[in-house]
């Protein structure tokens, strides 16, 4: 039988969550994802300052409601330029973990040119939008933080009580943005990568969980 959602879920993310074969190493930079030094400067001041608003958000609102893990902490993993504009990647807290895109700030568009950029216009509080993460397309909500200003979610895990520590997390976190930036296969179907083949992990009777099955588990959607 064809591996099914939850099979891949097991498969795929129980020995990450388990802290079990954890890789730390930071992923090469992804192609189509190269960023002048300038801007990429921008985008780093942006993802410290969204950790800063995040770490003050646990010892505020946060504190006392016996929702957080006491084994995370704030921590944004592998942001980079989106080519549609602005920024993404994985913001884990202790009572989260979501992808986000970052609109590019007021000051730091002095950093690229004066022409308007899809991915710049944000969204109100709580409004959907689809949006071109890599090779999939995906549901943001709109969020504010005083502070910091606007910028897009999208809920990944939530709580976090099934992650044995930060090493995991992270490495679920990473796992995301792999999927979501690896190539698509122009021979595959339309929207959807081939199957990962020998580095796909194991279904029911030894079958390879294909790469679409992957991201739509770990993206919380159905495959087609």
């Amino acid at each position: 039988m064809p591996a099914t959602a939850h099979d891949v879920k097991h498969e795929m993310v129980h020995g990450a969550m388990l802290g079990g074969g954890h890789d730390e190493t930071p992923p090469a930079a992804t192609a189509g994802h190269a960023a002048a030094p300038c801007h990429d400067a921008a985008v780093q001041h942006r993802v410290r300052e969204l950790e800063r608003i995040y770490r003050e958000i646990e010892t505020t609102r946060m504190a006392g409601l016996g929702i957080t893990h006491p084994k995370l902490e704030v921590a944004a993993v592998d942001f980079a330029a989106e080519p549609t504009g602005g920024a993404a990647g994985v913001l884990i807290t202790p009572w989260f973990m979501n992808l986000v895109w970052l609109p590019e700030a007021e000051a730091d568009r002095r950093c690229t040119d004066d022409r308007e950029a899809p991915g710049r216009p944000t969204l109100g509080i709580g409004v959907s939008r689809a949006r071109s993460i890599g090779c999939e397309v995906i549901d943001f909500l709109g969020a504010h933080e005083a502070g910091f200003g606007p910028f897009e979610t999208c809920s990944l895990f939530s709580p976090m009580f099934d992650f044995v520590d930060q090493a995991a997390a992270v490495a679920t976190a990473r796992e995301v943005l792999r999927l979501l930036r690896q190539p698509v296969d122009p021979a595959a179907a339309p929207g959807r990568a081939a199957s990962l083949g020998e580095d796909a992990p194991a279904g029911p009777g030894g079958r390879a969980a294909p790469a679409a099955s992957r991201r739509a588990f770990l993206l919380g959607r159905q495959s087609a």
